[in-house]
C-alpha cells in the first residue's frame, strides 16, 4: 500500500515536507519575533486606568443613566446572546469575577465571553463535520465521525474557559511574585508619611514597567478609593479581583489600619517579609522537584544516544564478526 494513499489532499511526500517546512519557518519566526518584541505595558494600562475613572464618574454624576450605556462594536454579539436568552449570565457575578482576576473588567467582556462559549462549539463542530463528511480526508465509520465531530465540540465549549483560567493564572503569578517588592514601597510611602490614596497611586506608577499587572490593579484600586462611596468597597473589590491569598492579606492590613488606625508601615513590612519567604519557600520546591520532573524527558530523549553511543560500535563489530564467520 502506497504512502500517498492516506495523504490528504492529494498531496505527495515532497509536498507535505515541504508544508512542514513553512509552517516550522513560520513558527520559529514568530516566536523570535515575540521574543524580541519590546511591549509598552505603561501605554494600554492607563488607558484602561484613564476609562475606568470616566466611568466612574460618569456614574457618580448621573447615577439615573447608568442603564442607558449602550454597547458599541458588539452589536452581532449582543443580539445573538439575547436571541438565545442568555442575558440572565451577563449579571451573573461568577462570570464578571473570573473575567475579571483574567483581567477583562468591562461589561462588554461577559457578552464576548458568553458568545464564544456558545459560537465556539458550533464552530468546532461544523469545522469538523466538513472536513469528515464533505471532505472525506479520512475514510472511517460514520459512527467514529459523530464521535469526533462531538468530541471537537465539547473542546470548543471548554476552550473560552480554559482561555480565561490560563490568562487568570498568569496574572495571579505575576502579582504574587511582585507583592513583596509593592508592599515594600507601600512601606516606604507610609513612613513617609502619605495617605492610603496616594501611596497606592505612587506605588502603581513606580512599579508600572516592572510590574504591569500590580500596578493596574492598584491603580484601579486608588481610583475607586477617589470616587466610591464606601471606601471599603474599593479594598473588597480588590480582593474579588485578584483572588488571591496576598492581596485579601494586604486588603485586611489596609481595612484594619482604616478603622481603627493602626500603624500601617509596621504591618505592612510584616506581610513583605512573610510573602518575600513564602516566595522564596516556592522557588525552593520547584528547585526540590526539578530532579523528578527531568527523569522522564533524560530516560526519553538521553538515555536512547547515550545506548547507541556506547552499544552500538560493539554491535556493528559483532554483526562484522558473524558476517566473517558465514552467518
Amino acid at each position: 500500500m502506497k504512502l500517498e494513499n492516506f495523504l490528504p489532499f492529494g498531496l505527495s511526500p515532497d509536498g507535505v515536507v515541504l508544508l512542514l517546512a513553512a509552517v516550522a519557518a513560520f513558527i520559529s519566526v514568530y516566536v523570535l519575533w515575540n521574543v524580541l518584541l519590546v511591549r509598552d505595558p505603561v501605554g494600554p494600562r492607563m488607558k484602561a486606568l484613564k476609562s475606568r475613572q470616566v466611568e466612574l464618574k460618569a456614574d457618580l454624576l448621573a447615577p439615573k443613566r447608568r442603564h442607558e450605556r449602550k454597547v458599541r462594536g458588539f452589536g452581532m454579539m449582543l443580539n445573538t446572546v439575547k436571541s438565545l436568552n442568555l442575558s440572565r449570565f451577563q449579571k451573573s457575578k461568577s462570570v464578571g469575577q473570573r473575567l475579571a482576576t483574567a483581567g477583562w473588567r468591562s461589561k462588554d467582556a461577559v457578552v464576548v465571553f458568553i458568545f464564544f462559549k456558545v459560537a465556539m462549539p458550533v464552530l468546532f463542530g461544523a469545522a469538523t463535520a466538513f472536513v469528515l463528511f464533505a471532505l472525506g480526508v479520512y475514510k472511517m465509520p460514520d459512527i467514529a465521525k459523530l464521535v469526533l465531530v462531538v468530541v471537537f465540540a465539547g473542546i470548543g465549549y471548554y476552550l473560552p474557559d480554559v482561555m480565561v483560567k490560563n490568562q487568570a493564572t498568569k496574572r495571579q503569578h505575576a502579582i504574587r511574585k511582585a507583592m513583596p517588592d509593592g508592599l515594600d514601597l507601600m512601606v516606604i510611602c507610609a513612613e513617609a508619611g502619605l495617605s492610603i490614596d496616594s501611596t497606592l497611586a505612587r506605588v502603581s506608577r513606580e512599579v508600572a514597567a516592572a510590574a504591569p499587572v500590580l500596578a493596574d490593579e492598584l491603580g484601579l484600586a486608588a481610583i475607586e478609593l477617589g470616587f466610591l462611596p464606601e471606601r471599603s468597597k474599593a479594598f473588597h473589590n480588590l480582593s474579588a479581583r485578584t483572588n488571591m491569598m496576598e492581596t485579601r492579606g494586604m486588603v485586611n492590613t489596609l481595612l484594619q489600619t482604616e478603622k481603627f488606625g493602626t500603624p500601617l508601615a509596621q504591618s505592612l513590612r510584616v506581610l513583605s517579609a512573610e510573602f518575600r519567604d513564602q516566595r522564596m519557600l516556592r522557588a525552593e520546591e520547584k528547585a526540590a522537584r526539578l530532579p523528578a520532573i527531568l527523569t522522564v524527558p533524560m530516560i526519553v530523549f538521553i538515555l536512547p544516544c547515550l545506548f547507541i553511543v556506547l552499544i552500538g560500535p560493539a554491535i556493528l563489530r559483532t554483526i562484522d564478526a558473524m558476517r566473517g564467520l558465514g552467518y
